[in-house]
C-alpha cells in the first residue's frame, strides 16, 4: 500500500512537471507596426493618426520605438532562434497608401512587408496579417474615421490590395484587432487617438461602422482570393474574465455575464449570430428613453446589414490579459455612458492572478459563438525591466496550462496561441509597460534587444512541446 501510495504521487508530480503539448496547437508572437516600426515619415509612409494624436500630445511616441523597419532581419531571426510557428505583425496601412486611397501606392512600403513575409516564409515561420492595428491613415480619420459610414468602402479598398500583394504567401488574416478598445478609447474615453469624448453615443457609432467595415473585408476575401489562396480570415476581439464582487451575489454574477456580453458580445454577437446582443439593445433602449431621446443610442442594424456581418470569420481571435472582480450597479440616469449602460463596475487597479479564468473565458467563447477554432491572439504579462522575468513566466505557465485543459478536457479546438509581445515597444503612449520576451533598449540608438528568461523559457516549450510546472502555483 505505501508502495502505491508513493507511486501514485510520483507519477502526479511528474504530469504535473511535464504536461506534453499537443501537436496540432501552433505557438506565435505579436507586435504592431506603429508599436516596433518607427520611420513614420520614411520612404514614402503618410501621416496615420496615431502619428498625429501623439505628436499633439508632446510626450512620448512611435517615431523611432524599436526601428523595427531597419532591423526587422534581426527581428525574424530573433523569431527564428524562438522557434515561432507563426508571427503576428500588422501592416501600417500608410505606409502602402499614404493618405489612406488607392490615389497613391507607396511600392517602398509594399516591398518592406514583401521581403518581410518572405523572410518568414523562408524561416519556416508563418506570417499572420492584421490588416488594421489601429493606425488609420489621418486624411481618413478627418474624414471622419468609424464615424464615416464611407469607411468601410476605404478599408474593403485596403484589405483587397493586400491580398493581392500577399495572399499566395498568407494563411492567416485578421481585419481588425481589438474594436472594443478602438471605440472605448478612440470614441469613448478620448484616451486613445483620435481622442473623441463622445462616451455612450460615439462609442456605439463607431461599432456599427467598423462591423461593417470587417465585413466587407472578409466577404472580399471570401468571394475573391478565397478559392485561389484557401486562407483563413478573422478578428481579434479582447475582453478581461470577470469573477463576481461578492462570491454569493446573485445579481454580481449576473453582472459578469453582462460584461462579458457588453465587451466581447458587443462584436463577436452581430459576426456570430448576428445583430447586437439582446441585452444590450435592452438596456440602451430603455436608458435612451429614460433620458428622454427619441430613438436608442445604440444604431440599428438593417435586416441586410444583420445578414451581411453574421458569418464572417473563418475562426475568432481573441486577446486577453487580466482578471477583475465584477459587481452589479444601478447607476443614475444622466448623461449618456457606456459603464452606465451595462451597470457593471471594477476596479483596474487591481489585478486578480486567476489564470483559470482564461479556461473559462475560452469555454464562454466557444459556448455562445461556436466557432469552428480559436486563435489566442495576444496574452501576456507587462512587468518591470529585469531579464530575470520570473513573474511572466509563472504568468504564462498557468495560462497555457488552462489554455491545455480547455483543449484536452473541454474538447475546444484552440489552434493557436500568441503571447505579446515578442519584444518591449510602444504601448500605446509610454515606453514603461514592458511586455516583451525581449528587452529592447530604447536608451541606446541602436535599439540592442537582448533575450529575457522569458524567452528562453518560450523557446525551450516550443522546442520540447512540453510545459514544465517550473513554478508553484500555476493551479
Amino acid at each position: 500500500m505505501h508502495f502505491k501510495v508513493i507511486l501514485i504521487f510520483s507519477l502526479l508530480e511528474w504530469v504535473l512537471a511535464a504536461r506534453k503539448i499537443p501537436d496540432n496547437l501552433l505557438f506565435g508572437a505579436a507586435t504592431a507596426a506603429y508599436q516596433i516600426e518607427g520611420a513614420w515619415n520614411e520612404d514614402g509612409k503618410g501621416e496615420s493618426m496615431w502619428d498625429r494624436f501623439e505628436h499633439d500630445r508632446g510626450g512620448e511616441n512611435g517615431d523611432i520605438t524599436c526601428d523595427s523597419y531597419h532591423k526587422w532581419q534581426e527581428d525574424v531571426a530573433n523569431a527564428k532562434q524562438l522557434g515561432l510557428n507563426f508571427y503576428r505583425f500588422s501592416i501600417a496601412w500608410t505606409r502602402i497608401l499614404p493618405n489612406g486611397t488607392l490615389n497613391s501606392i507607396n511600392q517602398k512600403g509594399i516591398d518592406y512587408y514583401l521581403n518581410l513575409i518572405k523572410a518568414l516564409k523562408d524561416a519556416g515561420i508563418e506570417p499572420m496579417v492584421t490588416i488594421y492595428h489601429w493606425d488609420m491613415p489621418q486624411h481618413l480619420n478627418e474624414l471622419g474615421g468609424f464615424l464615416n459610414p464611407q469607411f468601410a468602402d476605404y478599408f474593403g479598398d485596403f484589405a483587397r490590395l493586400v491580398y493581392q500583394l500577399y495572399g499566395s504567401y498568407v494563411k492567416y488574416w485578421i481585419t481588425i484587432n481589438e474594436p472594443l478598445s478602438i471605440c472605448l478609447g478612440g470614441y469613448g474615453s478620448g484616451q486613445t487617438a483620435p481622442g473623441l469624448k463622445l462616451d455612450g453615443d460615439g462609442n456605439y457609432q463607431c461599432a456599427y461602422v467598423l462591423l461593417k467595415a470587417h465585413a466587407k473585408a472578409y466577404r472580399i476575401y471570401d468571394e475573391e482570393f478565397k478559392s485561389k489562396y484557401n486562407g483563413e480570415v478573422g478578428i481579434s476581439l479582447n475582453t478581461n474574465w470577470f469573477e463576481p464582487a461578492k462570491e454569493d451575489s446573485k445579481e454580481d454574477s449576473l453582472a459578469c455575464e453582462r460584461i462579458l456580453q457588453f465587451m466581447f458580445g458587443w462584436f463577436a454577437n452581430p459576426i456570430s449570430n448576428g445583430n447586437w446582443p439582446q441585452v444590450m439593445i435592452d438596456r440602451i433602449a430603455n436608458r435612451s428613453a429614460l433620458e428622454g431621446l427619441a430613438r436608442s443610442r445604440l444604431p440599428e442594424f438593417t435586416q441586410e446589414e444583420i445578414e451581411y456581418i453574421k458569418g464572417t470569420y473563418d475562426f475568432i481571435g481573441f486577446n486577453t490579459y487580466k482578471v477583475y472582480k465584477a459587481e452589479n450597479i444601478d447607476y443614475p440616469i444622466g448623461n449618456p455612458s457606456y459603464n452606465y449602460d451595462s451597470g457593471v463596475s471594477y476596479d483596474t487597479d487591481v489585478f486578480y492572478f486567476y489564470p483559470e479564468g482564461f479556461r473559462k473565458l475560452i469555454n464562454f467563447i466557444n459556448h455562445n459563438y461556436n466557432p469552428s477554432s480559436i486563435i489566442v491572439t495576444e496574452n501576456g504579462l507587462q512587468t518591470g525591466d529585469s531579464l530575470e522575468d520570473q513573474d511572466r513566466i509563472e504568468y504564462l505557465t498557468g495560462y497555457i496550462d488552462n489554455l491545455l485543459d480547455a483543449i484536452e478536457l473541454d474538447g475546444i479546438n484552440v489552434v493557436g496561441y500568441t503571447v505579446w509581445s515578442i519584444m518591449d515597444n510602444f504601448e500605446w503612449g509610454t515606453y514603461a509597460n514592458r511586455f516583451g520576451l525581449i528587452r529592447t533598449d530604447f536608451e541606446d540608438a541602436n535599439r540592442t534587444r537582448t533575450w529575457k528568461a522569458s524567452a528562453k523559457w518560450y523557446q525551450n516549450l516550443i522546442a520540447t512541446r512540453e510545459l514544465k510546472n517550473d513554478t508553484q502555483n500555476t493551479k
